[in-house]
């Protein structure tokens, strides 16, 4: 699952984005409201994470915004304001949870697990092709009914193939949802990577699912294609 985390505090930002990457979520940060909109317009975010004193553009504004334009992308606020009128108002506008800070991470991770339960795409919470099972939530992973230990890194990569499981996508693409929008698109990782992969998903079972796509990428095998 992707989490937007929109923080102007850096050492915060830091913070969010490492607790969040360990528990195998892809997490991007910003600290500009104005960013934060356009990307949750044009990527597929399951959660935000929002702070409300922002510069340019602050939080309250981009709540607004984003119900305006009917994204029912979940959204909870973390910030200072921990008045009853701040969190009245942050919830009337649209946020799905409040918390304030100072606050204990494992409270905020569950929090986080709490939306993404009952976010606004709850039949993609398990992802199934052939034999290979995900579940988003729980972050599990089992092929033929046994567990697969993978990495965080690893497991957004399968996490990706599978959603677009049957079709093509190319290494750039895989950087832009698995990796940060700032990596370095000519490094070898993915296809490192995907040889990691390849190790737990496939060796041991059959069909093989994770193919090489010659001049384009990768592709994960669906259940009706024939070997």
């Amino acid at each position: 699952m992707r989490i937007l985390v929109v923080e102007d505090d850096r050492a915060v930002a830091s913070f969010l984005k490492k607790g969040l990457e360990a528990e195998h979520y892809a997490v991007d940060v910003t600290g500009s409201g104005g960013e934060a909109l356009s990307l949750a317009e044009s990527v597929d975010y399951d959660l935000m994470v929002l702070d409300l004193m922002l510069p340019e553009m602050d939080g309250w504004e981009l709540l607004r915004r984003l119900r305006g334009r009917k994204m029912s992308l979940p959204v909870l606020i973390l910030t200072g304001r921990n008045r009853v009128e701040d969190r009245v108002r942050g919830l009337d506008l649209g946020a799905d949870d409040y918390l304030t800070k100072p606050f204990a991470y494992r409270e905020l991770a569950a929090r986080v697990r709490a939306l993404l339960r009952r976010g606004h795409r709850p039949p993609e919470l398990k992802l199934q092709v052939a034999d290979l099972e995900l579940d988003r939530v729980e972050r599990a992973v089992r092929r033929a009914g046994k567990t697969l230990q993978l990495t965080p890194k690893e497991f957004a990569l399968l996490e990706y193939l599978m959603r677009n499981a049957g079709r093509a996508v190319t290494r750039a693409m895989i950087i832009e949802h698995v990796w940060d929008f700032s990596f370095d698109t000519m490094t070898n990782i993915v296809d490192v990577y995907i040889n990691y992969l390849r190790r737990k998903v496939d060796v041991g079972f059959e069909p093989k699912l994770i193919e090489t796509v010659r001049g384009t990428g990768y592709r994960l095998r669906t259940a009706e294609e024939e070997p």
